[in-house]
């Protein structure tokens, strides 16, 4: 959301400031600037103590940040696809999962890098959404599995093959050599059949 700067006697005041302090934080964070509130309001254009009436601490801020990313990823996964039918369209939201962290690596480190803020509704909500979802995705193509297990566990699959790219432990190449690769360990996973006898 843009924020409408008011000029008030001088001094500007945003028409929502914690949405630009926000924008502001994310477009620090994803240039790979060091930020504190201080440095947010600077840039922001706000007072140093602005930022306090929205967040109480760096912690505070970085919560809210994770719950924007939680909410972007969601909405990445959603974006032209219907809810997966079959293992192939589990395997496009493990794609687009992949292809998150690989294009906003700092912030999906944020998001996972420290432990959610269960104070900070915002952000228990953003997080149970991504849960329901995935959830809803694998219930629809395994109705008779143990769904929170079978959700844990293709989650822990994507989550897994991201953080190997974003750690150079998988080879780099383009978008779609990664989504290939993603593809064929959905395929090699759900198709896998134990040795009989």
């Amino acid at each position: 959301m843009e924020a409408v700067a008011i000029s008030v006697r001088g001094r500007y005041h945003h028409g929502d400031l914690r949405a630009t302090l926000l924008a502001t934080a994310m477009l620090m964070l994803e240039q790979g600037e060091s930020f504190s509130l201080r440095a947010v309001a600077r840039r922001a254009g706000v007072s140093p103590t602005a930022p306090y009436r929205h967040f109480a601490d760096r912690a505070a801020l970085e919560s809210a940040l994770a719950a924007e990313g939680f909410r972007d990823l969601k909405a990445d996964l959603l974006q032209d696809r219907a809810m997966p039918t079959s293992v192939s369209d589990l395997a496009e939201f493990g794609v687009a999962y992949v292809d998150f962290a690989l294009r906003r690596p700092s912030l999906f480190k944020l998001m996972f890098g420290s432990e959610c803020d269960d104070a900070n509704d915002d952000r228990v909500q953003a997080v149970a959404e991504i849960h329901e979802l995935l959830a809803a995705a694998v219930i629809d193509v395994f109705p008779d599995a143990n769904t929170p297990a079978l959700a844990t566990a293709g989650w822990g699959l994507v989550h897994g093959l991201a953080c190997l790219q974003l750690d150079g432990k998988l080879p780099a190449g383009p978008p779609e050599q990664v989504a290939d690769r993603v593809r064929a360990s959905f395929a090699a996973i759900f198709s896998a059949r134990p040795r009989s006898g």
